[in-house]
């Protein structure tokens, strides 16, 4: 049969939906003749069909309801995002009439719980970033991060809580950066990551930030200094009282000796042969 009358709607037709919640697929098919053959197929890298000789195929056998020319899925995943494409034929005068309509399903997904990175012990005065980073959540999450349970704000000038206004939050990258960290910002961090669709926090942790101890330093040093004299100081008095050079005539003397005894045997042996 030949195809006449190809029709398609007008405009973008998308479809948002929550992860494992529901969502209709509906078919904008004005006319809906009697005796009609309905298809609806998942459009890709490859077309798979979803409805197909009055059955659901695949995964949506057990998920999904036909309703008039649209479809409901249950239990929507986010594999379930994409375009899918229904067609509607039936025979006429001319022959097969062909309708199609393309509709656009968008899932939401909450996020996860973020990987956050935040340093056990830090020195004031230097750079500090934490990090926070969601891999999942559809749209992509904001960042927010917090201190003892308290919001940070992402302009810490406008934070009256705050005795430290040297850092910067990025809410999109997830970063919570200390420009010159302080003792007083030693405490318990953890962020967040939420969306549209739900948030999650990673655990509290601990960030401690001790003062360079210069006294410390320079006790450190000494006691170096202290050691390498010392050695310097064992070496000289090894070599003055002759440790060395005793051990050096040890080594002369065995070594003549056994010259020695080679030099009598050989003798001994060559003795005994001439005879």
């Amino acid at each position: 049969h030949k195809a006449y009358g190809l029709s398609a709607s007008k405009g973008r037709q998308v479809v948002t939906a929550i992860e494992y919640q529901e969502a209709i697929l509906a078919c904008r098919n004005p006319k809906k003749p009697i005796s009609s053959r309905l298809e609806w197929k998942k459009l890709g890298r490859g077309i798979s069909f979803v409805y197909y000789q009055q059955a659901f195929q695949g995964d949506f056998k057990d998920r999904a309801e036909r309703i008039d020319f649209s479809i409901r899925i249950k239990n929507v995943t986010r594999n379930d995002a994409g375009k899918y494409r229904c067609e509607v034929s039936a025979p006429s005068e001319q022959g097969q009439n062909l309708a199609e309509d393309t509709i656009t399903l968008e899932v939401l997904v909450a996020p996860a719980v973020p990987s956050c990175e935040i340093p056990s012990f830090a020195l004031s005065g230097t750079v500090v970033e934490l990090r926070c980073q969601d891999k999942e959540g559809n749209p992509a999450p904001e960042y927010i991060w917090f201190k003892d349970g308290n919001r940070l704000l992402e302009n810490p000038k406008l934070d009256s809580g705050s005795a430290n206004s040297s850092y910067t939050v990025n809410t999109k990258s997830g970063t919570l950066k200390f420009n010159t960290v302080s003792k007083l910002d030693s405490g318990e961090y953890s962020c967040e990551a939420r969306n549209s669709v739900g948030y999650r926090r990673c655990p509290q942790k601990l960030m401690q930030v001790d003062d360079l101890s210069i006294s410390g330093i320079i006790a450190a040093v000494v006691a170096v200094v202290l050691v390498i004299c010392a050695c310097g100081l064992g070496v000289c008095y090894a070599q003055r009282k002759g440790y060395f050079s005793k051990e050096t005539s040890y080594q002369k003397g065995s070594a003549a000796s056994n010259v020695t005894t080679v030099s009598e045997n050989d003798f001994k042996h060559t003795k005994s042969f001439i005879i």
